[in-house]
């Protein structure tokens, strides 16, 4: 039996893609208890959940229909994060596959427009975190600013959005992150993004799943 730790009981949600082992060791070094299940009751039950994907956003909806969890997904209440594809698929329509995505976040996944530059976007890039006067940058992303670098591996993107957290540059403005009360996503990867990476996730690690209802 796992040793009880003072990290919230946090769910990866088994999508069957091929990023799961690589996000459960991230969250693992920071002391996190952490299972891996695709039981609508174990996820309903964590007090935190990750979606993570690598692929596409075809298959990966019809991995969760299959699983028969789009309802459970779309159904919970607690912080839930999407990693990658498991962002894009946050989103109401990916043109991945012309696929009908879980529609909890407002916003549309297009193919990027690199205007020139390499595709996939794969390698290292900056955040830049959306504030204003009236809206401090999110929770989830204290402490990052516009020096920090992340890991990305995409060639499709989430368009910019009001729901839109921070963004990148890659041949033109995407969104980075996303968030819409209690769901959010990250296009990069952070469990390959260093200390970046696991600032971010401790950061996901200490939301308070109240403060993130407020509505739209």
């Amino acid at each position: 039996m796992a040793e009880q730790t003072n990290q919230p009981q946090l769910v990866i949600v088994d999508t069957g893609c091929a990023n799961i082992t690589s996000v459960l060791c991230a969250l693992q070094r920071l002391g996190a208890e952490v299972q891996i299940s695709a039981d609508p009751a174990v996820i309903r039950a964590a007090e935190k959940v990750i979606i993570p994907g690598v692929g596409t956003a075809k298959q990966a909806m019809a991995n969760i229909d299959a699983k028969g969890l789009r309802s459970t997904l779309q159904q919970l209440t607690q912080p839930v994060l999407g990693i990658c594809l498991g962002m894009q698929l946050l989103t109401e329509h990916s043109a991945e596959g012309d696929v009908t995505c879980l529609g909890l976040i407002p916003g549309e996944v297009a193919p990027l427009q690199a205007k020139g530059l390499r595709l996939p976007h794969m390698g290292w890039n900056t955040l830049q975190v959306e504030s204003t006067a009236q809206h401090s940058a999110h929770p989830l992303l204290q402490g990052i600013t516009a020096a920090d670098y992340v890991y990305f591996v995409h060639s499709f993107a989430v368009q910019p959005s009001p729901y839109m957290l921070a963004s990148c540059d890659y041949g033109s403005k995407f969104a980075a992150v996303i968030g819409r009360r209690n769901f959010l996503g990250m296009q990069f990867h952070p469990e390959r993004s260093g200390k970046v990476g696991a600032r971010l996730l401790q950061n996901f690690l200490q939301l308070d799943a109240q403060s993130l209802r407020a509505p739209d």
